[in-house]
Order: C-alpha cells, then sequence, then structure tokens
C-alpha cells in the first residue's frame, strides 16, 4: 500500500521500461519498479516525509492491527484526493470511503513498516515512547480476518469465496482464516465455497504462490466437496484482472454496501463468541495464562 500513496500525493510516476541499466538509475537518483520511474528524491524520500508527519497524529498512538491502520490512513488520502481535486486515484481512499477493510499480511516487509521502526527508534532514543505509541499487532488481523469470514457462514448462513490475484504471503493471509477456525479455534468449519486463482506459479516447485485449490482442501482452507467448481487461470495478472472487472461491471448491478470496517466490533465479539463455545482448551488455557503473574519478570537478554 506505500506506492499508492503515490497517487494520492499527487507525485509523479513514469511509465518506462525494464530494460535498463540500473545502476546507471541509482547513479542518477531514479528508483525503478519492473517499468515503472521515479525520482528517488522527490517521489520516494518525499513520500516518507509526509507518511512520517501523518505516522505522529494523534489518531495513530495506539497499538492497532492493520486493518485499523489502513483506515486511519485512507482517511488522510481521501483528504489529499479532495485537497488536491485529483479525482479517485487511491485505493486507500477508495477503502476509507467505502467501508472496506484493507490488511497487510507482513506490515514489517514494507516501507511503511520501515518508517514506523525508525519513529519508534527515535521516541526510544529522545525517551518519548510514553508518546509515541503506535504499534502494528498483526494477531489483532488474523482474528479480524477470521471474524469476517465466521460471520458469512456461521451467522448470516451464507457463502465465502477468495479471489487469489498472484501469491506471497498475501495468498496464504486471506486463505489461513478457514485453518484459523478450524484448527486453533476448534470451531466446526469445512472451508471456503469457492476459489478463483490466478497466478503464473508452478505448483511442482513447492512454492505458495503455486499452490492449488486441491492442496489448499488439505488444510481445510477450501472446502473439499466443492473442488471441481474452483478455477486456477495460469495467467499474467495484468492481463485477467482487468478482464475480471470489466466483465463484472458489465453483467452485475450495484449491490448494497457491506462496510464491514465499521463492523469489525460486532463480528470480534461473534469470533470471540463461538471460540468460547467450542474450544476444548479454553480452561487449559486459561489457568496457564493465570500462572504468569505469579512468575518474576526477567530481562530480555
Amino acid at each position: 500500500m506505500y506506492h499508492d500513496l503515490h497517487f494520492a500525493f499527487n507525485l509523479p510516476m513514469h511509465r518506462g521500461s525494464h530494460l535498463v541499466d540500473d545502476a546507471d538509475l541509482r547513479k542518477k537518483g531514479v528508483t525503478r519498479i519492473y517499468d515503472i520511474l521515479f525520482a528517488y528524491e522527490d517521489v520516494l524520500m518525499e513520500t516518507d516525509r509526509r507518511l512520517r508527519k501523518i505516522l505522529v497524529r494523534p489518531e495513530f498512538q495506539k497499538e492497532m492491527g492493520t486493518r485499523e491502520f489502513y483506515h486511519h490512513l485512507g482517511r488522510v488520502m481521501n483528504e489529499y484526493e479532495e485537497k488536491n481535486n485529483l479525482g479517485e486515484v487511491s485505493i486507500l481512499a477508495a477503502a476509507y470511503r467505502h467501508g472496506i477493510p484493507v490488511f497487510t499480511s507482513s506490515p514489517g516487509d514494507s516501507t511503511i513498516g520501515m518508517n514506523v521502526a525508525g519513529l519508534e527508534l527515535l521516541a526510544e532514543a529522545a525517551g518519548l515512547k510514553d508518546l509515541f505509541k503506535l504499534k502494528i499487532n498483526p494477531s489483532k488481523d488474523v482474528n479480524d480476518s477470521t471474524a469476517i469470514i465466521l460471520n458469512a457462514k456461521r451467522y448470516e448462513h451464507g457463502k465465502t469465496a477468495v479471489i487469489l490475484i498472484g501469491g506471497g504471503s498475501p495468498k496464504n493471509f486471506m486463505l489461513q482464516t478457514e485453518p484459523q477456525i478450524q484448527e486453533v479455534l476448534m470451531i466446526p468449519e469445512v472451508g471456503q465455497d469457492y476459489d478463483i486463482n490466478v497466478t503464473d506459479a508452478r505448483p511442482d516447485t513447492g512454492g505458495l504462490s503455486g499452490a492449488p485449490p486441491s492442496e489448499a482442501a488439505s488444510w481445510g482452507k477450501i472446502d473439499p466437496t466443492k473442488l471441481e467448481e474452483t478455477v486456477t487461470a495460469y495467467l499474467d495478472v495484468t492481463v485477467a484482472f482487468p478482464l475480471m472487472v470489466a466483465y463484472v461491471r458489465q453483467t452485475t448491478r450495484p449491490k448494497k454496501q457491506k462496510r464491514l470496517y465499521h463492523r469489525g466490533q460486532e463480528l470480534h465479539e461473534k469470533l470471540m463468541q463461538s471460540y468460547l463455545e467450542n474450544n476444548r482448551e479454553v480452561e487449559q488455557l486459561k489457568n496457564l495464562i493465570k500462572k504468569l503473574s505469579a512468575k518474576p519478570t526477567g530481562k530480555e537478554e
């Protein structure tokens, strides 16, 4: 989501070529993402400078998951869009306007995470940790994303689907919601009902991005009785995704927005209730946690 900020900030990005001398680009202060080129100082560093000023705002000074973090950041990007008369250019701003939760599976693996870490280091060095309190807690995201799936199936008696564009960590983060329900929380469930997987990775290398729906079914991620209805397209995502979006826009009518971000607390409470009702280890784990208070706290070595 870091590179989404460039557009809301109205910083120039240029279409170029991947067939360039990257050492020469570095010498000239140009950064490359495949065939997209932008200035190191005027775009990359300027984005960082603006981001850091945003991260020290009062609404960010708490522990939160990326769901809440991106909602706050999306509100700021929406303000930039309006102030600069840019139109709708930011994904985060659009998600904010429509109450859509956005998650990042590996928040530390990004320039946003790097800047959060830098500010935390500064606060520690300056004795300001009591003022700068931003902490990104991935456990909140695991529970928040899982709560969406559980609510859709258990409480609203509907069906769920995953559309996996590409792969890597986000792919498993989306799919692991079902093992979290079944394996960890011990709530009876069977897996996602539908799976559309667009990838260019091969399954025989054993990597996550190439893992097919059948492998996911062995984990409980996909309902094994629905495997014949899953779709895997070995296709470049920049070809597939525009076609999918165009098809949906032309063949479906607008639907009432779910605005799931604003139902976060409700869904969290439902998840907690189902967990306590179904998990066989709750009492044992509670007792073990209580014993922690009797043990001395050692200093970090």
